[in-house]
């Protein structure tokens, strides 16, 4: 594991901010270690950063988002309030700043997780007010990048989570049209799993990661195979479904 820019000692010890080029860390590591043909998981925002690493860094064969997070303005816009994203973004284009500062303030004052959500934004990001911050999560998707990516792809999501809209799922794997194999995962509130990363429930998504790796480490093989995050089969050159 490591921190990159916007995490942990990288953030508060050396004043490294987020950046969406998430492909720059993840070469500096794999070049300090002389690193090839890895496998990469992102957790929670990270989900959406690994795919970016993955759609510029060639050395990346697999890759897992825990959980799948395509699009961080419309994750944040969800916590501002319902119906919002949409002329969020039009007073983004237009450059309202007063207004957008305005409204965030209002969105903080009825909801504390919101509050502590766009100052851990600010903070991470090294943006001074909600307009600065807001404007640097629309660089943060993998919508015009993900058919770069021609890795093994792994997508998990929660059926209630409530950062990500669950829709971001098949957006996600739509959009990853050159990937060597995509799977995706949906859990449940029956499995104990179905919020933000599986919490209540993180040791059936480890499970399945495993499960997956290991198959993904098997040559390919002719003819169908299933991955049900319980039991492997062959894996096959065709993309593999849960």
């Amino acid at each position: 594991m490591f921190e990159g820019p916007g995490q942990g000692s990288a953030l508060e010890d050396f004043g490294l901010t987020m950046i969406p080029e998430w492909e720059q860390p993840v070469a500096a590591v794999l070049d300090h270690y002389d690193l090839k043909n890895v496998a990469v998981v992102g957790i929670s925002l990270g989900g959406g950063l690994v795919i970016r690493a993955a759609a510029f860094e060639p050395r990346i064969s697999q890759v897992v988002a825990f959980d799948i997070l395509d699009d961080f303005f419309e994750t944040i816009a969800r916590q501002i309030g319902r119906g919002v994203r949409i002329p969020l973004r039009a007073l983004l284009t237009a450059r309202a700043r007063g207004v957008i500062n305005a409204v965030a303030d209002w969105a903080v004052a009825r909801k504390p997780v919101s509050q502590w959500g766009l100052r851990q934004g600010m903070h991470v990001t090294g943006t001074a007010t909600p307009y600065d911050f807001l404007c640097s999560t629309t660089a943060m998707t993998t919508r015009k990048i993900s058919h770069l990516v021609g890795a093994d792809v792994l997508l998990l999501a929660g059926a209630d989570d409530h950062y990500v809209p669950l829709k971001q799922l098949g957006r996600q794997a739509g959009t990853l049209t050159n990937a060597r194999s995509v799977t995706t995962r949906t859990f449940t509130a029956a499995e104990q799993a179905s919020n933000h990363c599986q919490l209540g429930n993180i040791g059936a998504a480890a499970r399945l990661i495993i499960g997956w790796l290991d198959l993904m480490a098997l040559p390919p093989q002719t003819g169908d195979s299933v991955f049900d995050g319980d039991t492997t089969a062959a894996r096959t050159s065709a993309p593999a479904h849960p």
